[in-house]
């Protein structure tokens, strides 16, 4: 204790609180130290699902052969609609990030009245059209920024494979003459999704595949491409899209009374729709 001989009772004090000063400071600047890190984002690759209902105003173009016969198909739209008793469409998404898929279902049906020799020949059809895919991430080619939702923006391209399998229902009806006559037939198909963050809101998703290979279809094609807008619904992150949307299929098959079924169509028409995440 020799060293403290010469040190007064005040200089003691001052140097005690001198040091829990520093060691305070200290700790502050630790703790401002750690609030300036960047925030490491922790949901980036958790598991979302996105749930996209939307509304494909198709028309059909192409042909198809039915007892025999060939019958050039060219209808709009406005047709289809006129004639429209129902329909439904919508597509889930369950991914990480990485890797993901995916369920997309149409359901349209339609019925119309013919006259034909003082009787009228009723028509009832159904569409339904459902698929069922897997991706993975192959490349992500990281943007500047980040989006409204706080995720890197980012471009990336997708490799898909999956089902699908197409329905199509006629009854006819006249007078008391009826008759049923469904086809169907599932494809295998292949192919791959572009997603690319333009700007902070602003996304573009465009995706192509090609299936049938001679299993269900003798072959069919699809391409989609959407502009999508970052927003929020009731405080849910939310995308709407719009764009367009085509599908060819051409299916030689089946039995209508003695002949074969031949279905070689395009469907395309604009889309529009709002991906609700989750």
């Amino acid at each position: 204790m020799r060293f403290l001989s010469g040190i007064s009772t005040k200089q003691i004090v001052f140097a005690a609180c001198l040091g829990m000063a520093s060691l305070m400071t200290g700790k502050a600047f630790a703790a401002d130290t750690v609030v300036q890190q960047p925030a490491v984002k922790f949901d980036e690759r958790r598991w979302k699902v996105i749930v996209s209902p939307y509304i494909w105003a198709a028309s059909l173009d192409g042909h198809s052969k039915v007892l025999g016969r060939r019958t050039n198909i060219d209808v709009p739209f406005s047709d289809i609609f006129e004639n429209l008793d129902f329909s439904a469409m919508g597509n889930v998404e369950v991914t990480n990030g990485l890797y993901g898929a995916y369920f997309d279902g149409q359901y349209t049906k339609t019925s119309q009245d013919e006259s034909f020799h003082s009787m009228t020949l009723e028509a009832d059809i159904t569409s339904v059209s459902l698929s069922a895919g897997a991706f993975f991430r192959a490349v992500e080619v990281p943007l500047n920024g980040e989006t409204v939702f706080g995720s890197q923006r980012v471009f990336a391209i997708e490799p898909t494979a999956g089902l699908r399998w197409t329905k199509l229902e006629a009854d006819f009806m006249l007078d008391r003459w009826s008759v049923r006559r469904k086809m169907e037939w599932t494809d295998p198909f292949i192919g791959a999704r572009i997603n690319a963050d333009l700007t902070d809101r602003w996304n573009l998703f465009a995706e192509a595949d090609i299936g049938g290979f001679g299993v269900g279809s003798d072959m069919s094609a699809q391409g989609q491409a959407y502009l999508g807008y970052r927003t929020h619904i009731f405080n849910q992150p939310a995308l709407l899209r719009f764009g367009y949307r085509a599908l060819y299929q051409d299916y030689d098959g089946g039995d209508v009374l003695g002949h074969r079924f031949k279905w070689n169509v395009t469907q395309h028409g604009p889309v529009a729709g709002v991906s609700l995440v989750f």
